[in-house]
């Protein structure tokens, strides 16, 4: 697991110099040992969940904290193989993906909104339902849907259901999208679970990422729901940002590679039309 090489990478110097140089904080002083490592890993996911999508380098973390390189090495190296924190590129720390699955979602003001129109215009072009979802932490929310035309319409997902990102194709779309420590940090977070998914397993789920991006968008059946598969895009801000994702789902028989084709074709018209300057 990526978290786990990165303790392994965690180079941890002379504790007892280190952090002995300075003198102890005077709330610290009556504290035990146990009370006192909470309070500075505390102190240090406060620094982590503020520093954003870029992070921080241990400098830094060591600056906006108040501690030494030592402690801040040493409660980074269980904070990672915990999750709660993940290392993005070689030097920077962010928040992990169970840190993230704590906070309060992300605000989506006019999310569900703007995403019906597309949503509409899909659905009209195939027929069958069509939904929008967004992430939270390592969990899918669907904010929206919109119900086709066919007389079969698959409707087992509603606005409201939470599922691990990646077992639908709208989350299979939105996790491919993101960065490989996101979406290795997904995996870890959502693994225990995976496996009430049509026997989803975390290989079987980085097989799917990589397929995704190679294709540009996700194709799934059998895992959210037996016998139905679906199709699912990405939606982006004008940044580049993955914000949230779109999907179509059908029975398996009503589901050609020809239609799975067109469907994601019409996806992407749909967002290019409607949605020109990103989500």
């Amino acid at each position: 697991m990526p978290a786990r090489t990165a303790t392994r990478n965690v180079r941890l110097p002379d504790i007892q110099a280190m952090d002995t140089a300075t003198p102890t904080p005077a709330a610290e002083r009556d504290d035990d040992p146990g009370s006192r490592t909470l309070r500075r890993g505390l102190q240090l996911l406060d620094t982590v969940r503020e520093s954003g999508r870029d992070g921080l380098r241990v400098v830094d973390l060591c600056r906006a904290a108040g501690l030494e390189r030592a402690t801040v090495y040493r409660l980074l190296a269980t904070l990672i193989e915990s999750g709660y924190v993940a290392q993005r590129g070689r030097f920077r720390y962010t928040a992990g993906p169970r840190l993230a699955s704590l906070a309060p979602p992300k605000a989506t003001p006019g999310f569900a909104q703007r995403l019906q129109p597309v949503l509409a215009r899909v659905s009209a072009a195939c027929g069958d339902a069509a939904f929008a979802i967004v992430r939270e932490g390592p969990i899918s929310h669907c904010i929206a849907r919109h119900v086709g035309t066919h007389p079969v319409q698959i409707l087992v997902i509603q606005v409201g259901t939470r599922q691990p990102l990646g077992v639908g194709a709208a989350g299979l779309a939105l996790l491919a999208a993101l960065p490989d420590n996101d979406v290795a940090g997904c995996i870890a977070a959502n693994a225990p679970a995976l496996g009430q998914y049509g026997g989803m397993t975390p290989d079987r789920m980085r097989i799917l990422v990589r397929a995704t991006r190679e294709r540009g968008w996700s194709v799934i059946g059998n895992h959210a729901t037996r016998g139905v598969l679906a199709v699912g895009m990405a939606v982006h801000a004008g940044d580049g940002e993955p914000l949230a994702a779109i999907s179509v789902a059908s029975t398996l028989a009503r589901m050609p590679r020809e239609r799975q084709q067109l469907i994601a074709r019409a996806m992407r018209e749909a967002l290019g039309a409607l949605l020109p300057n990103g989500l």
